[in-house]
């Protein structure tokens, strides 16, 4: 939640930034319900492949 202000710090001095993000819980305000904290760890766990490929193609 924090992306926003951390980025605007960064660029202040002249930082490049590259945010990635995965949605794990669409938090829809017409159908609020608890978190299901197993659900987003498991969206997380399913997503982690495609970004660790994204982020080492990026480094690479």
């Amino acid at each position: 939640m924090s992306t926003v202000p951390e980025v605007t710090v960064a660029v202040h001095p002249g930082m490049k930034v590259l945010g990635l993000s995965i949605v794990t819980d669409m938090c829809l305000p017409d159908a609020l319900k608890p978190a299901d904290s197993d659900a987003i760890i498991a969206t997380a766990a399913a997503a982690e492949p495609k970004l660790r490929k994204i982020v080492l193609g990026i480094l690479s």
